[in-house]
């Protein structure tokens, strides 16, 4: 009986260690959009080595006269597998890389597209966060992605743009629009018109809690979404995180969750209260979303940090 115990455990490690060990795929699954924006959507949580980094919406616009990716990728060999999935869409070679922000998942995929010879495009601000902290980027992912890190190393874009860059692919115009600061530095939009298609970047979460850095201005990314969405009108929207939706389901889980935020954290700043009383914010109208565990208290922390020098 023993024995056909030790037996058990050891076969649950060894499918404990299979499973760690899941290498990236050939090639990433592509949900389809329209007839031509494509998304590998990612998984609603933290990157993990389990699913590879891919915790971000890597998509792709595929022209008459070549494609246009949004996000390089969180790794190298993530970036490759990506590029896999479009040969299979298309004959059209990639002819731009943008990158949403600054954000590792974003960028450090840089280094397979920069191989392929392909340029690379960001908001002035995201440049200069990537090229300041990029290899202690790197170097957080090394440690977390292990062997599927290979090949990665830091691929500063070659474009950078301070408000609007404009890609013309043939039949189609992708329009890449600064709206001003938001969830990282150097946010961006992308704006199909032929499509009325908007792929947010991270200015814009549904499905799973959006995180408030250190270096995030709440007030400020309020601004920039208001702004995005005056401008656009949106018939398909494909967010930072989470499945392709509506403007409306986006609005309401960004600016009604960031709107939430800060409303709340100004009467705990209001009635004199603490940051244990940040801390201890009721939030549970939100907790059907994804990651709201892990970042629920930290995000209003970091807003009443953010704002208490406003009060006092």
């Amino acid at each position: 009986m023993l024995l056909k115990r030790f037996a058990t455990l050891a076969g649950l490690a060894l499918t404990a260690a299979a499973a760690l060990a899941q290498p990236i795929p050939e090639q990433l699954e592509l949900v389809k959009v329209t007839d031509r924006v494509y998304s590998a959507i990612g998984a609603t949580a933290p990157g993990t080595y389990e699913n590879h980094g891919h915790n971000n919406n890597l998509s792709v616009v595929v022209g008459s006269e070549g494609v246009v990716v949004f996000n390089g990728g969180d790794n190298y060999k993530l970036a490759e597998s990506f590029h896999n999935a479009i040969k299979r869409i298309t004959d059209q070679p990639v002819t731009y890389v943008a990158n949403e922000n600054a954000q590792g998942h974003s960028m450090l995929g840089n280094s397979y597209w920069r191989d392929q010879g392909v340029p690379i495009i960001a908001q002035d601000h995201a440049v200069e966060e990537f090229s300041a902290h990029g290899e202690a980027k790197l170097a957080r992912m090394k440690v977390r992605s292990k062997d599927k890190a290979e090949g990665t190393y830091v691929a500063v874009p070659d474009i950078s743009f301070t408000d609007r860059y404009e890609l013309d692919i043939g039949d189609l115009t992708v329009q890449l629009l600064y709206f001003g600061a938001g969830h990282a530095p150097g946010d961006i939009a992308l704006w199909v018109p032929e499509e009325q298609l908007l792929i947010t970047g991270d200015l814009g979460f549904h499905q799973r809690l959006l995180a408030v850095f250190e270096d995030t201005d709440v007030g400020a990314w309020i601004e920039s979404f208001d702004k995005m969405t005056r401008q656009l009108a949106p018939a398909i929207v494909i967010p930072g995180h989470g499945e392709p939706t509506t403007i409306d389901v986006v609005e309401k889980e960004t600016r009604g969750y960031l709107v939430f935020l800060r409303d709340s954290v100004s009467r705990i700043l209001e009635q004199g209260g603490g940051l244990d009383d940040a801390y201890n914010l009721d939030q549970s109208q939100w907790s059907y979303l994804d990651t709201f565990e892990e970042l629920a208290a930290k995000n209003a922390g970091r807003v009443y940090q953010d704002l208490e020098f406003d009060f006092f």
